[in-house]
């Protein structure tokens, strides 16, 4: 009895194998027309941005941790900026509130390091300047 239920399952076995591997699975394979090509170079929006800035920071954009590159700017100065964006020019952060004489040179200091581009939603939505869930 045990002789006949192997050979069951092996006769079984076999037959599933030869109509699995008939031709359904190579028609599964092939190029379908319901899968459209696309033409043209995809290009990620953030990667874009970086191109376009290079290695300065976008005080629109940019999160809050990105200010800790910058000798005494991160946190509080950082924060300032963060919590009064947008900007029109980089100047405008020394119309920033509660400035202190020392802040003010820091940040003039740091103009060279600060880049002005228009607000994107996908770098500013939610909590994302602040926390960016990068650690």
């Amino acid at each position: 009895m045990k002789y006949l239920a192997r050979l069951l399952a092996v006769f079984s076995l076999a037959v599933a194998c030869v109509f699995a591997w008939s031709g359904d699975l190579a028609a599964m394979a092939a190029p379908s027309p319901i899968m459209a090509e696309v033409e043209g170079e995809l290009i990620n929006a953030a990667d874009a941005k970086r191109v376009e800035i290079g290695y300065k920071i976008d005080i629109n954009n940019t999160n809050i941790r990105q200010f800790r590159k910058l000798r005494g700017m991160y946190p509080t100065l950082a924060a300032k900026i963060v919590n009064n964006a947008p900007y029109e020019k980089v100047e405008d952060l020394l119309d920033l509130p509660d400035l202190t004489d020392s802040q003010k040179e820091r940040l003039q200091e740091n103009f060279e390091n600060f880049v002005v581009t228009p607000q994107e939603a996908f770098l500013n939505e939610g909590d994302e300047r602040f926390n960016n869930g990068i650690y």
